[in-house]
């Protein structure tokens, strides 16, 4: 059960019809934190368009940009993050083994340079707020500083999204299937 009132569609405002009928338009549900942050309908459609924008138009391969949103899911033991992105990444490609490791905190990825890189930058962003100049030299290469800029970005707005789920308390959805127990 959320920590937030449960916002129902009759009893929405104006502004937060209108946003609601956004995220719906673009993604489908309210799963995550759109129900917590329509709450405040301004910052629901402000956050909910740069999300869109990371998860959709950057020049990131989906299965790279799910990666890094499961390492900051599994950064901040969000749940629901994990249990909505999981069966994404997997859709996207991202291996299962993978997929385990990253769940249970393994450490390095075996994988194609890409994806190997992609996890070292997130993971050393999370953990140290910060990334070494050997792992920024080698995202560079492999990816371009485009890529690097949208990288820290939707590992920012994931962080955010972790964020407002672990301090509401938003539960799974019972349409969404989780695999997971958290600690």
């Amino acid at each position: 059960m959320s920590r937030l009132s449960q916002l129902k569609p009759e009893q929405l405002t104006a502004a937060q019809k209108q946003v609601f009928d956004a995220i719906l338009a673009s993604r489908g549900s309210l799963a995550g934190p759109f129900a917590a942050w329509l709450h405040n309908p301004e910052l629901a459609n402000r956050t909910q368009h740069l999300g869109e924008y990371v998860r959709y138009r950057t020049s990131l391969p989906p299965i790279l940009s799910e990666l890094a949103i499961l390492v900051v899911a599994r950064h901040f033991n969000s749940e629901l993050e994990w249990a909505i992105h999981e069966p994404i990444a997997r859709r996207q490609g991202l291996s299962v083994e993978i997929i385990d490791r990253i769940f249970a905190e393994e450490g390095q990825i075996d994988s194609t340079p890409e994806v190997e890189v992609v996890h070292s930058y997130v993971t050393e962003l999370l953990k140290t707020n910060r990334v070494s100049a050997d792992t920024f030299q080698q995202a560079s290469e492999l990816l371009g500083e485009t890529s690097i800029v949208e990288l820290t970005v939707l590992i920012g707005y994931y962080a955010l999204v972790a964020f407002s789920i672990n301090a509401f308390q938003l539960p799974v959805p019972p349409e969404v299937t989780s695999r997971l127990e958290w600690e």
